[in-house]
């Protein structure tokens, strides 16, 4: 993935709420985290924001993935999977040994995909999704209730 480039970015305007908007619901909630995390992007060849990352670490381990979105005319072309692997260099960089993220019950794609990548699931968040947001969040037909946490050694 020569044409991509991956880069924190350093100042609030730079923050792409669009593209975080694809993986979290509302952008109050996305407002909650965004500020206390490192965010990199990943720009083309064209210099085009094509995907973004929000790592939050609130202790010396371990790195959790706040957010991870990739723009929809650029999904399923591996970026997902280049993403984590920019992430776990970071953690390394950072003596950091375990990652975490945390996705809905009801988002099997985001499951199968963490999955994918080395994730394994380790808890359950009760009833996040309805404490956090204030109108239902539903995908694939499912009202999410509880967030699955999954966690890597690297």
């Amino acid at each position: 993935m020569q044409q991509y480039h991956f880069i924190k970015i350093h100042t609030p305007d730079e923050i792409p709420f669009g593209l975080l908007l694809l993986a979290d619901e509302t952008k109050e909630a996305i407002k909650k985290y965004i500020y206390r995390s490192d965010v990199y992007l990943l720009k083309n060849k064209n210099n085009e924001v094509i995907a973004v990352c929000a790592l939050y670490q609130p202790d010396a381990d371990p790195l959790e993935i706040k957010n991870m979105a990739v723009a929809r005319r650029c999904q399923r072309k591996g970026i997902g999977s280049f993403l984590i692997e920019q992430i776990k260099k970071i953690a390394k960089e950072q003596g950091i040994r375990t990652l975490i993220v945390g996705t809905g019950d009801g988002s099997l794609g985001q499951q199968r995909f963490y999955k994918r990548n080395g994730f394994t699931a380790y808890d359950t968040r009760k009833n996040f999704f309805i404490k956090n947001y204030p109108a239902p969040v539903i995908e694939n037909g499912i009202p999410l209730k509880d967030m699955i946490l999954l966690k890597q050694d690297i």
